[in-house]
This record gives C-alpha cells, structure tokens and sequence, in this order.
C-alpha cells in the first residue's frame, strides 16, 4: 500500500490536505484553501515538487524541535511536517514525501 493524500473541508468551509504515508502516518499537512479547485491545484503542487531537495526547508521550532516545509519553486509553502524529536527522524519525513507523495492516490472526503 502506498501513501494517499486527504482532502477534506472544515467546518468553516474551507478546504485542506493531508499526505499520509502507508501506515497511515500523517507526514505532511496543507495550508487552508477557500475552494476544492485551490486544495487539489495544491495536491497537484505536492506532487510536483516533492523529488527536489531543495524545495525542503529544514528549520526549529522554538522549543528546538525540527520539522519542515515544502515549498513551491516560487517559494510558496505547500506542505508543513509534524514536530520530530530528532534531525534524523525529519529527514526520515522528507524521504517518505519524496516517496509517497508523487504516486499518492487523493481521497476525496470533503463531500
């Protein structure tokens, strides 16, 4: 089983993504998009941009945790991780993005 994208709406009515990796982990997380057109173009993004390192921005948070953005190669950020407890389990979380995100089927549960 591979990764699968999420696409669900709040209960404002704005729309997001998750990227799940296969055991269901989320390992990347969308911004708020006011239409389903914007949220899947986002996906679409994901897809893209996800087997260029340099797209990954590794940084801290401010309790010294690590996580990381995906940008776009305009700079726009696509996807942010989870905290992780250690540099090495990020860079475990951008090698399951770059893995999972370019074949993941999109699962549409904003309907």
């Amino acid at each position: 089983m591979s990764g699968k994208f999420e696409l669900s709406k709040s209960t404002s009515g704005q729309f997001m993504f998750n990227l799940k990796a296969a055991n269901n982990q989320i390992i990347l997380t969308s911004q708020m998009y006011k239409t389903k057109a914007s949220a899947v173009n986002g996906i679409d993004s994901v897809k893209k941009n996800a087997n260029n390192n340099a797209n990954y921005k590794r940084k801290s948070s401010k309790a010294g945790e690590p996580y990381f953005v995906l940008e776009a190669a305009n700079g726009e950020v696509i996807g942010n991780s989870e905290m992780y407890s250690s540099e090495s389990s990020m860079e475990n979380g951008i090698a399951s993005v770059t893995t999972n995100a370019p074949s993941a089927e999109v699962v549409n549960l904003a309907a």
